[in-house]
């Protein structure tokens, strides 16, 4: 099991935030979370990442159980994507600089690389699309450059485990399908790590992302096979508005077919 939760919840200044969550990622499979803004995502994956510990209930990351492992260690092996990573680089820090960081999981590049580590920079970033970046600093790169190499930097110790957060905030409509194809190469490459990806809109969640998890005030509302929980009836459950989902070219498009003011 890459993630075993059983019965999580976790609560905050006498407020639940997550309650009696249930979620199994095998290994190989690929998961998209939807939930939309407020709904415990970011919650989730702080508590998956070991930042957070479950107020109740058991969890296991990569077969290790919390509490019996150094969760520090853990965290290797798990790639994190994240706008609030994005918010703590160094603007002047170079792009394969940032990309070798993540051999060491550290804010910058503090211990000693080799030419084997540099190699394997370059040519992450070269299969990525974004080798013309290498020498450029991280403050001059757009929205969508950036998110190509905090993928890099998130690839470069080999991660079992790969967490995209709305990796597409911010980004156009042409930089978010080159991104979101870039993410589909990753996810069929070989060796390709589990993959979750995180996002509130329907049309990013990509045929390679076989089942989704979705998750609304804190609990589980369905989980499951992708193409059986993205229908239009259970959407309009789950967003409590009448939407019709279309399927095209393998994903889920959504509009909104009722009255947001009823």
């Amino acid at each position: 099991m890459m993630i075993e939760i059983k019965d999580v919840s976790w609560d905050r200044e006498q407020k639940m935030i997550l309650r009696n969550i249930d979620w199994t990622v095998r290994e190989g499979e690929h998961w998209c979370l939807l939930g939309l803004n407020g709904s415990g995502k970011t919650t989730l994956l702080n508590m998956i990442n070991g930042y957070i510990w479950p107020t109740t209930g058991t969890m296991s990351v990569l077969g290790k159980r919390f509490g019996e492992f150094d969760l520090r260690e853990l965290r290797k092996s798990i790639g994190w994507v994240s706008t609030s990573l994005q918010q703590k680089l160094y603007g002047s820090e170079k792009a394969l600089k940032i990309v070798l960081s993540g051999k060491f999981a550290t804010i910058g590049l503090y211990d000693t690389t080799d030419e084997c580590d540099v190699a394997k920079a370059e040519q992450l970033m070269r299969s990525l699309g974004c080798e013309a970046l290498i020498g450029r600093t991280y403050d001059t790169l757009s929205q969508g450059e950036r998110q190509r190499v905090l993928i890099a930097r998130a690839l470069m110790a080999s991660p079992k485990l790969l967490i995209l957060d709305e990796p597409c905030t911010g980004l156009d409509v042409f930089a978010r399908e080159q991104l979101l194809r870039m993410i589909e190469a990753v996810a069929g490459g070989e060796d390709a790590p589990t993959i979750i990806y995180v996002t509130h809109h329907v049309e990013e969640i990509l045929p390679c992302f076989g089942k989704s998890l979705l998750i609304k005030q804190g609990e589980v509302f369905a989980a499951g096979d992708t193409e059986k929980v993205l229908t239009s009836a259970m959407m309009s459950d789950f967003f409590g508005v009448n939407v019709e989902i279309e399927r095209r070219g393998g994903r889920s498009w959504l509009s909104v077919k009722g009255d947001l003011w009823k």
